[in-house]
């Protein structure tokens, strides 16, 4: 039998814009392990949200480690500035990243976790990407 334990990330796009460090406090006060935040460059994903300064503003007003899911088309530009800004941890898509283990191995190399998000294929089954050596976990959900 496997003990799996279960993680709490809220993102930060559920948010309140108005009230976001009130917010994220709210979600550490009521048990959150991390917070989830979403960055989407319009390319990769339709909607553009998100950007570094968001990041370093909410490293003032908690200590809960923080989660960058890079919806990006070339992540590696971004690292540097999301960890800098107080990212802990990121997550990238292996789809249409041409060199997913050397972007694992940046990650590493900040000294940050890495993971790697998969998609499904539409039919309500998930692969688990390719083996990446390096990362940390694997994150799927459906489109």
């Amino acid at each position: 039998m496997h003990n799996h334990v279960i993680k709490f990330a809220p993102s930060i796009l559920a948010a309140d814009f108005a009230r976001l460090g009130e917010q994220v406090a709210e979600a550490e006060r009521a048990g959150a392990d991390r917070i989830h935040v979403d960055v989407m460059d319009g390319h990769f994903v339709p909607n553009i949200a998100i950007g570094a300064p968001i990041v370093k503003s909410l490293r003032r007003v908690t200590q809960l480690p923080m989660e960058t899911h890079l919806m990006i088309s070339d992540p590696d530009s971004f690292l540097d500035e999301f960890a800098e800004a107080g990212s802990t941890s990121f997550l990238v898509h292996w789809e249409g990243n041409n060199n997913l283990h050397r972007t694992v191995q940046r990650i590493k190399n900040l000294g940050k976790r890495a993971g790697v998000h998969v998609h499904s294929d539409g039919r309500g089954s998930t692969s688990s990407g390719p083996h990446v050596q390096g990362r940390d976990h694997n994150a799927g959900r459906y489109r």
